[in-house]
């Protein structure tokens, strides 16, 4: 059983003896190896061989960037108001050996030193600056801790300030003041928009009025043209009649007994009159309705067996434009005003015109009209 034992022993002598001699690092790490409690070197990651029972791994220091989130810090701004703030710590170890032995506690070392020197920079900023300026205070902090823990071995890569957060009346005062502004701003734009509606809304109606005051004026131009050619075609047309009325009484040849035969025909109408109260038939209507039509015949110019010497040339019977644009009009016009003057002025002036005999005023008749009262010859 001794020598089991023993066996034993020395297994277990060697497996110990191992260990401590045998060190494996992991990566990013480094180890502190002291020898009698005197820093003797520092390992690399990967296998390390170590002397049994009088080099120790002292400390394992990690060689990664940490990220470090300190508690809310209360810290008093320029205008003595306390604010919080919360700080964020990027950083890393460079050098094991300083890291180890130039400071006990590197972590508590860095917030204590990020809590004084944040109270340093923001005491010299009033609220405000301070809540616009991370920018400049994280650059600030950042260059006061690379500085100070240069000595340690460590690198302060970044540092942010995570919150900012002012007393709950000055939050408060915060929202009113934004309140405000955003309702001020709001008007603002609400009259701007209301002047640019009433502006548009202005040119609107002054382009609409001049619109409509041009419509009226070509509406009224127009109308005036259509009116003045309605006007010079009525004219024409009434110029037209007269020359083809004319003409056919010239072509007609009328004699006594047409003239008669019209003259009794236009009676009925002369009667209508309201004013006439007094209707006179001749006594002889034979012989008073010969001298009628020998009358008409020698007012009207036209003699008993003559036919007209010179036909009347009637043109076209096309609508004529005025005689100040169609020169043919104004010679024929001329023309037609020659001709009834001298049949005017071939009519016996001594005569009166029958249709002015015919009609009776106040119980008086022509002398060749008896009273229809009164006994005839016959």
């Amino acid at each position: 059983m001794t020598p089991l034992v023993l066996l034993a022993l020395f297994a277990l002598f060697i497996v110990v003896l191992l260990s401590k001699t045998v060190r494996i690092v992991p990566q990013a790490r480094a180890g502190i190896v002291e020898r009698f409690g005197k820093y003797k070197t520092s390992l690399p990651a990967g296998l390390n061989i170590l002397v049994p029972f009088i080099d120790k791994v002292r400390y394992m220091i990690d060689l990664r960037e940490q990220v470090v989130s300190f508690p809310p810090q209360p810290v008093i701004t320029e205008d003595n108001l306390v604010v919080s703030i919360d700080t964020v710590i990027y950083f890393q170890v460079t050098d094991p050996v300083a890291a180890t032995y130039e400071i006990a506690n590197y972590i508590q070392a860095v917030e204590q030193l990020t809590m004084t020197t944040l109270r340093n920079i923001v005491g010299g900023m009033d609220l405000e600056e301070t809540l616009t300026s991370r920018d400049a205070i994280n650059s600030r902090l950042r260059g006061v801790l690379d500085e100070a823990t240069g000595k340690w071995g460590i690198r302060v890569n970044r540092v942010e300030l995570k919150g900012i957060d002012p007393p709950p009346s000055i939050k408060d005062s915060m929202e009113k003041q934004m309140r405000a502004d955003r309702d001020k701003r709001a008007a603002i734009l609400t009259a701007e928009g209301q002047r640019q509606s009433a502006i548009l809304t202005a040119e609107g109606a002054k382009q609409s009025a001049i619109l409509n005051a041009e419509g009226d004026r070509e509406s009224q131009i127009l109308r005036a043209q259509a009116e003045r050619e309605a006007q010079i075609l009525r004219a024409q047309g009434e110029g037209q009649a007269i020359q083809t009325v004319f003409q056919a009484i010239h072509d007609g040849q009328p004699d006594q007994s047409l003239l008669a035969y019209q003259y009794l025909q236009m009676m009925p109408k002369i009667a209508e009159g309201d004013a006439n109260k007094v209707w006179v038939i001749p006594s002889e209507i034979t012989k008073a309705l010969e001298g009628l039509g020998s009358s008409i015949h020698e007012v009207a110019g036209i003699p008993r067996d003559a036919t007209p010497r010179t036909r009347v040339d009637m043109g076209s019977t096309e609508p004529l434009l005025p005689a100040s644009q169609d020169p043919e009009l104004a010679s024929t016009s001329k023309a037609v005003e020659d001709a009834i003057a001298e049949a005017r002025n071939a009519a016996n002036p001594g005569k009166s015109i029958p249709g002015e005999a015919g009609t009776a005023d106040s119980g008086t008749a022509d002398p060749g009209i008896s009273d229809p009262g009164a006994p005839t010859g016959q």
